[in-house]
């Protein structure tokens, strides 16, 4: 019989869990402050809070943002890379762009600096041909000083390795033989793809988290099995699946981004059994807030992230917008004197001024406490109490001074800020690739989602607001859901009229045969296979890159065009049918369909026979500047049917959901809220 479930991920703010018992229908959850020095702690002690024996335990799948947080700290292992001679400067030069488009000045430090980039010659050119045989002498020469020099992990980056691994698997073997490691990065490992300067990043990438990411998840397992747990743990990727621990350090990078992915993992399964085709992912924790597209279903997914200036990711990677605009985002005065929010964040320590950890920075949390909206008395991971009051002091000390306003008008100017960054984010997604907002429903979850998601709405003309069952959990929930997913990639690279389809077919089905191994050696039990294909196109002379499906190994050149041509109308709305269309990149994705867990379990058990009796209290809240008495409810006592008119709180354990005047409120049988936006 199938154990417990559990589902972890671990936020800037908090680490969030989910327990699901298939048998039993028992759901538990946690929220626990996330132990930023070793996030292994806050996992564990979430564990801890809802007491289920690890021993009947099946799955344990985690999204961590080690990788991320060590990237953008860099909080790294000293890499060093062996390269094709000339080539040793490849990763700082880059695209020849600069950190600001703006201004005569700009910094960049590269991943490897220059003293640890060595050469060696050898060369393919851009057949795969070999122009210059691998000096293997030179190879074992650059790994005795580098290990002279202290590096931890070697990154392998050959030119044209993409077309002709042959040399860079050479010097792998040689590196392992001398290297007190297996911490060794070979570019076309993770990334069959041209362009060199993105390859040659991403392994850098990779090289540089690949041993912190490996302790971090060895620690954690170790702990797993010393507390009863007798399985693999299972790691979210960026790319929205899980694998296991036991094979995630070989390709560290593809676990960048893992935490927002499994949100947007968790709205698409979500919005599958609701009904709902298209929806805009809005997840707002306590530092940032993130955003995606899921259509029918499916997540959208790119191979084309910059995490920061001069760190391009070219691993698929759910597609998600990311901005520091979170509850713990600090409101501040900038040198111009004008009110900003974020990206500065309070973070879990010392948090916003109402946690009463020592935080004395005006927050996004501490403006909807003074708003209303919020209740000072059902405030999460609180160390001592902080009146009303002395908030209202430090908001005015800090700010409404200097603009002439009260502690509310700050409070609302706050909000009003914040929502506007998290409009624009909205529409990075969404408009500037072409889809109008106003055909999809907003999803929105995380702690503090529910929160601003029903103004946000109303701001872009967002007719419908999903508020799912367990908002503030949703990302520890997109963690039991999550598939095993493996990822190819193999760039082609020709025009269509010349292009030998049969190549392409059988590189597909190479690719298919990859992904099949690669389930095998993750050892974990799938019910079913699946697969989803796609190619990177482009018009011949442009550099600029479109994604499209194609149906997969039998993909016939007609189908190519024609995927193409309605990819860019819809893109760009023009047709240039004198233009030849180029097949790029070739992708497939393997997946491993996990058995499901029934999402109507999420659904409360204790519901009240009326609305009235699910109320708690009322209170006046502020709502685009006029004051309301709002009626507050206990989620968890909602009856099964009912129609709600706002304005209202309804608040449970993981966030507090906000419905504004005039919109109105019903549940679907899997508990989900649905809000119709009022616009008057």
């Amino acid at each position: 019989m199938k154990g417990i479930e559990i589902g972890v991920d671990v936020g800037g703010t908090f680490t969030d869990l989910i327990s699901v018992n298939p048998q039993s229908g028992d759901i538990k959850i946690a929220k626990v402050p996330t132990t930023t020095d070793n996030q292994a702690y806050g996992v564990m002690n979430a564990l801890g809070s809802v007491g289920v024996d690890l021993k009947g335990v099946s799955a344990i799948s985690h999204g961590t943002t080690t990788t991320t947080n060590a990237l953008l700290e860099r909080k790294i292992a000293k890499v060093g890379l062996i390269t094709t001679k000339g080539f040793r400067d490849i990763l700082e030069l880059g695209r020849r762009t600069r950190p600001k488009p703006y201004g005569l000045k700009g910094q960049f430090t590269p991943l490897i600096p220059r003293n640890l980039r060595l050469e060696v010659p050898e060369r393919m050119d851009a057949d795969g041909k070999v122009v210059t045989p691998l000096d293997e002498a030179a190879v074992l020469e650059a790994v005795g000083k580098l290990r002279e020099l202290g590096v931890e992990s070697i990154v392998i980056h050959f030119l044209h390795s993409y077309k002709n691994p042959t040399h860079e698997r050479r010097a792998k073997e040689i590196v392992l033989q001398n290297w007190p490691n297996t911490y060794v990065t070979a570019g076309h490992e993770l990334l069959s793809e041209y362009r060199e300067y993105e390859r040659g990043t991403t392994a850098a990438i990779n090289g540089a988290i690949k041993p912190v990411l490996d302790r971090y998840i060895m620690r954690l397992q170790s702990e797993l099995e010393d507390a009863g747990f007798t399985h693999d743990l299972l790691v979210m990727q960026g790319n929205g699946g899980s694998v296991a621990a036991s094979m995630v350090t070989e390709g560290a990078v593809s676990t960048v981004m893992s935490g927002p992915a499994s949100g947007v993992m968790a709205a698409a399964a979500t919005s599958r059994v609701a009904g709902i085709d298209r929806v805009i992912t809005y997840d707002m924790g306590g530092t940032s807030s993130d955003v995606g597209v899921v259509q029918n279903g499916i997540p959208q997914v790119t191979s084309e992230l910059d995490l920061e200036y001069g760190l391009p990711i070219h691993v698929p990677m759910v597609d998600v917008h990311t901005i520091g605009a979170g509850g713990g985002s600090i409101a501040y005065l900038n040198e111009a004197g004008l009110l900003e929010v974020g990206p500065r964040s309070a973070g879990a320590m010392p948090g916003p001024i109402c946690y009463g950890r020592g935080g004395r920075e005006p927050t996004i949390t501490d403006a909807n406490l003074l708003l209303r909206r919020l209740d000072p008395e059902a405030l999460l991971s609180v160390e001592s109490s902080v009146s009303i009051s002395e908030i209202e002091q430090i908001f005015e000390k800090k700010i409404g001074r200097f603009l002439g306003m009260n502690a509310l008008e700050v409070a609302d100017a706050i909000l009003k800020i914040a929502n506007n960054k998290m409009a624009g984010a909205i529409r990075m997604v969404s408009l500037s690739k072409g889809l109008d907002p106003r055909d999809f429903a907003l999803f929105a979850f995380g702690g503090a989602g529910p929160l601003h998601g029903v103004s946000l709405a109303r701001e872009l003309g967002i007719p419908k607001v999903v508020l799912p069952a367990r908002p503030g959990i949703t990302n520890a929930l997109g963690c039991v859901v999550s598939d095993l997913r493996h990822d190819f990639v193999n760039t082609i690279n020709c025009p269509l009229q010349s292009l030998d389809i049969e190549e392409v077919r059988s590189l597909i089905r190479s690719q298919i045969q990859q992904g099949l191994s690669a389930l095998e050696k993750d050892n974990i039990v799938v019910s079913k296979q699946a697969f989803v294909f796609s190619a990177d196109m482009q018009f011949q002379g442009q550099s600029h890159i479109l994604p499209v499906t194609i149906s997969g190994p039998d993909v016939t050149l007609e189908e190519l065009q024609s995927r193409f041509d309605e990819v860019y109308w819809t893109r760009f709305g023009v047709e240039l049918p004198e233009i030849r269309a180029v097949l790029v990149n070739v992708h497939t994705a393997v997946i491993g369909r996990r058995e499901s867990v029934d999402l109507a379990m999420l659904k409360s058990n204790t519901p009240a026979a009326t609305l009235e009796q699910a109320v708690v209290s009322d209170r006046p809240i502020l709502f685009d500047g006029k004051w309301h008495v709002t009626q507050i409810y206990e989620r968890e006592r909602l009856p099964d049917q009912f129609r709600l008119q706002g304005p209202a709180i309804i608040t449970q354990l993981d966030t507090t959901s906000v419905i504004e005047p005039g919109c109105t409120v019903v549940q679907d049988d899997y508990g989900n809220l649905i809000v119709e936006i009022s616009n008057e």
